[in-house]
């Protein structure tokens, strides 16, 4: 059975974009990731500093495989334009 990550970021004031781009810059990287079903970005029209992340995966297994494909000196770039820590949990269709 497949499960779907959704992750949810919010920008600090002003860094919408710049965040935007740079987690959007994962994506091709978790898409070829081993399991990736698929991977989507999303930002808010009522907020466009937040940001949404909708994964599907084969296995929970392998996202959690998938997050050593993301260098940590850009994970730490992408921490830096948050406002806070970025949420995310798994569902079953």
């Amino acid at each position: 059975m497949s499960v779907t990550r959704i992750n949810e970021f919010q920008a600090r004031e002003g860094e919408g974009d710049a965040l935007a781009v740079l987690i959007g810059s994962f994506v091709p990287t978790i898409e070829s990731s081993e399991g990736c079903l698929s991977c989507q970005l999303l930002r808010s029209q009522a907020d466009p500093a937040r940001i949404v992340v909708i994964e599907a995966w084969e296995s929970v297994e392998a996202h959690q495989a998938s997050v050593r494909n993301i260098p940590p000196e850009t994970m730490q770039e992408a921490m830096q334009l948050l406002a806070g820590p970025p949420k995310g949990e798994y569902f079953n269709a």
